[in-house]
C-alpha cells in the first residue's frame, strides 16, 4: 500500500513539474495552442472542455497530460495500482480545479488543507486563468516560484532570439521563399 501511495504521488510531482516546466510554460512564452484554446477570454471551461468539438483542445490537454503517460509507464512495473491511482487522481484535479467558473467555492477547511499539503485550489487555478503569468502548478502550488523565474527567463530568451541576427537571417530567408 505504501509503494503504491508513493508511485502516485511520484507520478503526480514529476508529471506537475515536467508538464508546468516543459509544456505549459514554453507554451505561454513560444506557443499559442494552449493560450488560444485554455485562456481565452471569450470562453469557459465548459465551452473549451466539455462543449466544444475542437480538435486542438483535445491536442492540447493530451500535450499538457503526456508527462504523465509517459511516467505512468515508466512507473507501471513499481505498482500498477499506484499509476491506475495517481492518473485518476490528477484527472479528477483537472475537472475540480476547473469548477470556479460554475460559481462554486472550496469550503474553508478544505482550502487549509490544501494550503497545508500545497494543492491548488479552483480559486488559485482561476488566478492563472486571469493572470496568465501567475499562479502556475497544475497539481502542486510549490512550483510558482521556480515557474516564474523560468516564465522570465524564456521570455527573455524570445527577446534575444527576436535580436539574434543569425535568426532574423534564417527568417528573412524563409520569408523570401513564400
Amino acid at each position: 500500500m505504501l509503494e503504491a501511495i508513493c508511485v502516485a504521488w511520484l507520478l503526480l510531482f514529476l508529471g506537475d513539474f515536467l508538464s508546468t516546466f516543459f509544456y505549459h510554460i514554453p507554451e505561454h512564452i513560444f506557443g499559442t495552442l494552449h493560450v488560444k484554446t485554455h485562456h481565452s477570454w471569450k470562453k469557459n471551461f465548459r465551452h473549451y472542455a466539455i462543449l466544444t468539438f475542437n480538435p486542438l483542445v483535445l491536442l492540447d490537454g493530451i500535450l499538457g497530460a503526456l508527462p504523465y503517460l509517459i511516467l505512468a509507464v515508466v512507473l507501471w512495473p513499481f505498482s500498477p495500482i499506484g499509476v491506475i491511482g495517481g492518473l485518476l487522481f490528477g484527472q479528477f484535479h483537472v475537472w475540480w480545479r476547473h469548477i470556479t467558473i460554475l460559481g462554486t467555492k472550496t469550503p474553508k477547511f478544505v482550502t487549509i488543507l490544501c494550503q497545508l499539503i500545497f494543492i491548488t485550489t479552483p480559486e488559485r487555478h482561476w488566478i492563472h486563468h486571469q493572470k496568465t503569468n501567475q499562479a502556475y502548478g497544475d497539481i502542486f502550488t510549490f512550483f510558482e516560484e521556480p515557474a516564474k523565474l523560468w516564465l522570465r527567463w524564456l521570455r527573455l530568451l524570445r527577446l534575444y532570439l527576436k535580436q539574434s541576427p543569425l535568426v532574423n537571417k534564417y527568417s528573412q530567408g524563409l520569408g523570401a521563399r513564400n
